[in-house]
């Protein structure tokens, strides 16, 4: 795993780590979780099959969640509870608008004490809080097929 564009304190604005495995893309998600603090929203870009599961399951993993982690596309969200703290994972790709992340009651989720992860947050813009994280993953075949590049920036929508 290499990285770049990143400050050595950890007080980034982005970010950008290359894998060469699903390994290292869970060892970063995994990093992610061990890291995180009860309030914090990622949200996750990436087109299917690059990655995105790989990546949170190592979130999880981070966070102390032992069960195992499943996109949930039909349930929208997935709510974990035994690791060190809430971790909410959405999956918004079959949202039809927003008024249907009200039904979940999604501010519980993106402002309470845990840890939040949006795959395909870029449907919901919207209503995403004033300050998150963003991941974009992409796959870039002429370097592998496991090859992927991650980025990780600090979002503001104001």
């Amino acid at each position: 795993m290499t990285t770049g564009d990143s400050t050595a304190n950890k007080e980034f604005k982005k970010e950008i780590i290359e894998t060469h495995s699903a390994q290292e893309t869970f060892a970063l998600g995994q990093r992610i979780g061990l890291e995180a603090l009860p309030g914090q929203v990622y949200t996750l870009i990436g087109d299917l099959g690059v990655g995105k599961t790989v990546f949170t399951q190592g979130v999880a993993d981070g966070l102390g969640i032992t069960e195992p982690v499943n996109s949930p596309t039909f349930t929208i969200v997935q709510i974990y509870e035994e690791g060190r703290m809430p971790f909410y994972h959405f999956d918004v790709y079959r949202i039809g608008d927003v008024e249907e992340m009200e039904e979940i009651g999604y501010e519980d989720c993106f402002y309470g004490e845990g840890l939040c992860l949006i795959e395909w947050a870029n449907l919901i813009e919207e209503i995403l809080p004033e300050h998150y994280k963003q991941v974009t993953i992409e796959k870039d075949l002429e370097k592998g097929f496991d090859y992927r590049r991650i980025t990780i920036e600090e979002m503001t929508t104001v």
